[in-house]
């Protein structure tokens, strides 16, 4: 105990770190005080409050908004679609190809291409929003103008949340998209905790402990699945220059069990959707229809967890491919000077990688899979719907790779000064305090 309150000490005794925290925490409680203002033109009493289904889901990241009808009702989930969109163009598309290459101005336009897109995917999606989600009767104005002036506002409320999560990046801590959507999912932590102990009550406080101790353990795994790597041993050529030797030093090459994160359970949830969305329509002419339809409505029903297992395998497989090029880490160890000990440099080191990477990747999918569909074997065992959400699925992991990701983060400022520690006390001339601030 007395370790952690020496690295809190410690982590705002560094100016900028302290300076940095502060500021990522008045960019979110900004967020989440818009995620309560009500779109004008609406009574807030005759909203339903909830939401199913992937509009559940949505609320989830969104901590309430989406359910609330804010301002934020969409969130930063559009400019997250455009980001997608743009990363799939840029392997399948030359164009966005060449712009990848071009370094920081090809960057720069890949990032207003997105934003752009982000801009009509907001547009379209406010108008779903509108007639789907928000009662007529809870309308306090003509139709046409709410309508206009709403998809207008969750407009703005979209690009001012992108604003927020680029603002994070650039004077906070972590990064500020997934902070956004994180602080949306803690949100709803302390909510579903308190439903689910009123609900058990005294006489389940044996359950609750136990609860408790098996969501310590699925986080336990979860971390696990995120910080696994396999190390490939790599071997950089010595080469002369004048007196001196350089390289020659061994170092590994980390490929990720889980490369792709958490984008498979993404694009596996929002297909689930789509039997029950599609069976709604000849649900009152077919009762084979009807029976899709309320089977794929159930999740935790085993043919929709079958389905949504193997879907969760073929992404992780599929994203991995696009995210992860052996052939370009190939090219790249051998202009570098660099190989693996014992294969060729060029296409048999591509294709060792390649072999490499299929082989831990097809573990870290079922292992996936089976963290994607916890949530619906933890309700089974008697765990409130809201509550289960936080035994595994996409909610656990963005939060474990967000908290990890920030953590590293510190303690990047914490080793370096450290080490800025260490060398005040070495014979190093020429030091100033300018270069001090630069290097943190």
């Amino acid at each position: 105990m007395t370790k952690f309150f020496t690295t809190i000490r410690n982590i705002f005794s560094i100016d900028e770190l302290r300076d940095r925290i502060l500021a990522t925490i008045g960019f979110l409680i900004i967020f989440r005080f818009g995620s309560f203002v009500t779109l004008p033109g609406i009574d807030p009493d005759k909203l339903t409050g909830s939401s199913e289904g992937i509009l559940g889901l949505l609320d989830t990241f969104l901590g309430g908004a989406f359910s609330n009808a804010s301002v934020f009702a969409l969130g930063i989930m559009p400019y997250i679609s455009a980001s997608i969109v743009i990363q799939l163009l840029t392997v399948a598309v030359p164009y966005f190809q060449k712009l990848q290459k071009e370094g920081d101005s090809g960057r720069k336009k890949i990032t207003q291409i997105t934003r752009v897109l982000t801009i009509a995917i907001t547009l379209a999606q406010s108008v779903g929003f509108i007639t789907a989600t928000i009662p007529s009767e809870a309308i306090l104005i003509d139709g046409t103008l709410f309508t206009l002036s709403s998809m207008v506002i969750l407009t703005a409320g979209t690009i001012f949340c992108m604003w927020l999560g680029e603002r994070i990046t650039e004077k906070g801590i972590g990064n500020g998209i997934s902070m956004l959507i994180m602080i949306g999912i803690i949100s709803r932590f302390p909510f579903a905790i308190r439903n689910e102990v009123l609900s058990k009550g005294l006489d389940g406080a044996l359950l609750l402990v136990l609860e408790g101790v098996m969501l310590f353990f699925v986080v336990v795994a979860v971390v696990a699945l995120t910080q696994a790597v396999r190390k490939v041993p790599i071997q950089y050529a010595k080469q002369v220059a004048g007196n001196k030797v350089y390289g020659g030093q061994r170092q590994y090459l980390p490929l990720k069990v889980n490369a792709s994160g958490v984008m498979p359970i993404i694009f596996a949830q929002s297909l689930m959707f789509l039997p029950a969305l599609v069976a709604t329509y000849w649900a009152d002419t077919s009762d084979m229809a009807a029976s899709v339809g309320s089977t794929f409505s159930d999740f935790t029903s085993w043919q929709y967890n079958l389905v949504f297992g193997i879907l969760v395998v073929v992404f992780t497989f599929f994203y991995t491919a696009i995210t992860v090029n052996p052939s370009q880490i190939a090219d790249d160890l051998k202009r570098n000077g660099g190989f693996i000990p014992g294969i060729k440099p060029g296409k048999d080191t591509g294709d060792y990688i390649d072999n490499i990477l299929s082989r831990i990747t097809l573990p870290g999918s079922i292992f996936l899979a089976i963290v994607a569909i916890m949530p619906a074997f933890a309700n089974l065992a008697g765990v409130d719907m809201e509550f289960s959400q936080f035994f595994g699925g996409t909610s656990l992991l963005i939060m474990v790779g967000v908290i990890l990701d920030t953590l590293r983060q510190i303690e990047s400022y914490l080793l370096m000064r450290k080490y800025e520690g260490m060398m005040k006390s070495g014979k190093i001339k020429g030091r100033s305090q300018n270069t001090v601030g630069a290097s943190l």
